[in-house]
């Protein structure tokens, strides 16, 4: 997988252990079961992003996002880039998008986040299996990794399997790792998203404040987050696609 699994391949210890399809549930359900009481309504998030050169090598242009999360499924995405803001609302499985100049559209499957994957509350195991199958993830495929001295079990793909669509599920952190298969402007590409330098929130969950982002092994993003808050008590209005049309 070229520059992303080089990254992961380095901090791997040990060789990989093939599981069954139970234990891969089992790995989900460990993960929600040791959030514990951890009660999670809202998340503010601010954070830079570059955004990298097509090699893949260099850094092109950054900017700022401030996300809005109110669980189980609204976000709001106030995003800065070279001066200009845009304004990008999930609600469910639609988004909406308010450009610079105050056109707005809603935006096919393509555009939609990702952030969400992160945070499982209000969601059962099952219905983060469902998730992931959506995304190409065979939950009956899996086997365990060790990754910086930590065990990882690897939905939706066997021992040395590197394209197929995987969640990289550590127990404690939660998910380190997606791998999917997307259809880009330029065609089919596999697209992996790596998640690091996790830190506590509240009690048993954890959120990575490095995020990277690789299109056929190419770096395209990097995204680390200054600050994080919970339980803001986010204003409704904030996620109203007609609010949005209006300018607010």
């Amino acid at each position: 997988m070229g520059i992303a699994w080089a990254l992961l391949a380095a901090a791997m210890l040990g060789a990989a252990a093939p599981t069954s399809a139970g234990d891969a549930r089992a790995a989900v359900e460990a993960w929600i079961a040791r959030l514990g009481g951890a009660a999670i309504s809202d998340l503010v998030i601010e954070q830079t992003f570059t955004l990298y050169h097509p090699d893949g090598l260099h850094p092109q242009s950054t900017g700022e996002q401030r996300i809005l999360m109110k669980l189980p499924r609204r976000q709001r995405v106030e995003q800065t880039l070279e001066g200009r803001r845009e304004v990008r609302l999930t609600v469910g499985d639609r988004v909406w998008v308010r450009q610079h100049d105050g056109r707005i559209y809603e935006a096919p499957p393509l555009e939609r986040d990702r952030t969400y994957l992160l945070v499982p509350f209000r969601r059962s195991a099952t219905d983060l299996l469902s998730e992931w199958r959506a995304l190409g993830v065979r939950d009956g495929v899996s086997h365990v990794v060790r990754v910086g001295g930590r065990p990882v079990t690897v939905i939706g793909a066997g021992p040395g399997d590197r394209e197929s669509p995987a969640v990289w599920l550590d127990e404690e952190y939660g998910v380190v790792r997606v791998v999917t298969r997307e259809r880009l402007p330029k065609g089919p590409a596999l697209v992996d998203l790596s998640f690091s330098e996790h830190r506590r929130l509240l009690d048993g969950f954890f959120f990575p404040y490095r995020q990277e982002a690789f299109v056929d092994g190419k770096m395209v993003v990097l995204v680390i987050v200054r600050s994080l808050r919970a339980n803001t008590s986010i204003a409704d209005e904030l996620f109203d696609p007609e609010a949005l049309r209006q300018g607010r």
